[in-house]
């Protein structure tokens, strides 16, 4: 169960509609088709804006491949329109995803708080600090009773009735970036949400916000913060999977600058000891 939330939570929103996929075809030499969300800013969208879409093109370039996308909305049922062959990669996937082949994870991230550098709350660095029972605190919601990690974890601090909900449905009228916004206006006092999609819209504002990572994991909730991403390919297509692998350790600065581009806040990724990519220059599958 945490699973699906952590992965409604690291891609952003849930779109409100379904999108029309393409028909389902085999993999194509020279061709890299990419399942992305049409509108789910700061990680994708249909004008090639997201780092998703700057990590894809970047890929496509090194394999001299043409990029294609599938555009279909992050929600429940995202991982079939890979696996029914509609598309060969997803750029973002919890690492270790159980529905997919996955390559070794290539950032870590996690929730953060975000204040205004002016703010009441602009030195908190805890979910434990006493201040939150009286502070105004924005939490991104599921379209579900569901609770992103935490929002599950100051239930058992007794943080519950002061919190205000943005929606995780987008749409024309709920946006990503108003939670972050809602900071920026003094509207909330802090926000706890997914580390991208703050760092993203944090370096956007005109208003100075800080942004502070919380903890690894949660000792009295016990629910992590933090999580491996990795790339995600269906489980037969293991040349693909290789070729991505290689690319992703031999090009690990370029993936990481694009990154930082888009704010991302990044933690180090414990290696499992798996073995090392072949030193050859990593290439498109044939």
């Amino acid at each position: 169960m945490l699973r699906s939330l952590v992965f409604a939570g690291l891609l952003g929103g849930l779109a409100a509609s379904p999108a029309v996929a393409q028909r389902p075809g085999p993999l194509q030499p020279g061709v890299l088709r990419v399942c992305a969300d049409p509108d789910n800013m700061p990680f994708s969208n249909q004008k090639g804006e997201g780092f998703e879409n700057k990590i894809a093109e970047f890929i496509a370039s090194e394999w001299k491949s043409k990029l294609e996308y599938v555009w279909y909305p992050v929600r429940r049922g995202y991982f079939r329109i890979l696996n029914g062959r509609y598309c060969d990669l997803i750029v973002q996937a919890p690492g270790g995803l159980d529905m997919a082949g996955t390559t070794d994870a290539y950032y870590r991230s996690g929730y953060v708080f975000v204040t205004r550098t002016d703010g009441k709350l602009k030195d908190i660095t805890s979910l434990a600090d006493p201040r939150l029972k009286q502070a105004r605190i924005g939490v991104t919601l599921l379209p579900s009773d569901e609770q992103l990690p935490p929002t599950m974890a100051l239930s058992h601090y007794g943080v519950v009735g002061n919190l205000r909900g943005f929606q995780g449905m987008y749409n024309d009228d709920d946006r990503p970036e108003d939670v972050i916004e809602a900071v920026a206006n003094d509207e909330v006092d802090v926000a706890i949400v997914w580390g991208p999609l703050a760092g993203y819209f944090a370096k956007q504002s005109s208003v100075p916000l800080r942004i502070h990572p919380l903890g690894e994991r949660d000792s009295l909730a016990d629910v992590p913060f933090r999580y491996d991403i990795a790339m995600a390919v269906r489980r037969a297509d293991r040349e693909l999977q290789d070729s991505l692998k290689k690319t992703l350790e031999q090009k690990a600065p370029q993936i990481q600058a694009i990154l930082r581009d888009y704010g991302v806040p990044t933690f180090p990724i414990e290696k499992s000891g798996g073995v090392k990519a072949d030193s050859a220059r990593a290439t498109r599958p044939s």
